[in-house]
């Protein structure tokens, strides 16, 4: 059974809000250990100050990538299906579902199944990029039949 398009996009912008409040979170964390212990920006001896601010930096980068995804979501239109497999749409296999939309990753629904929200550069989207309901790609060295595409 093919889920609802805009159950599984607004479970997508959850999974990347939740992203988005983690790495702030985390930003604002070390930036008040930081202030609390008058971290300057250079390095001392052991190195704790560079590594606070390296972790800063790594979760700002992260930050930045979930804005990106979240940005990219906001193209979809969660109301228009399409018949042919491109950005946006929503697709069924015995497999797996797969949402073109951002690198997400697993997307777990409410019935406990599974969605791999996918970005147009994951290398799977190049074997499924134009396929319609019926046709078939292999990953594996398996063929896969589409079941299902909105």
């Amino acid at each position: 059974m093919l889920h609802n398009k805009t159950e599984v996009y607004y479970k997508c912008i959850a999974e990347v809000d939740d992203l988005i409040k983690k790495y702030q979170e985390k930003m604002d964390n070390i930036k008040e250990s930081m202030e609390a212990n008058d971290v300057h920006t250079d390095y001392d001896e052991e190195g704790s100050k560079g590594q606070l601010l390296g972790d800063f930096e790594r979760y700002a980068t992260h930050l930045d990538h979930a804005r990106n995804m979240k940005e990219k979501l906001s193209r979809v239109d969660k109301d228009k299906y399409s018949e042919e497999i491109r950005f946006g749409s929503l697709i069924e296999t015995k497999k797996a579902y797969y949402f073109i939309v951002a690198p997400i990753g697993k997307v777990s629904m409410d019935d406990g199944s599974i969605v791999q929200a996918i970005s147009t550069e994951a290398p799977i989207f190049e074997k499924l990029e134009g396929k319609r309901k019926g046709d078939t790609f292999t990953l594996n060295d398996e063929d896969i039949e589409i079941l299902d595409v909105h």
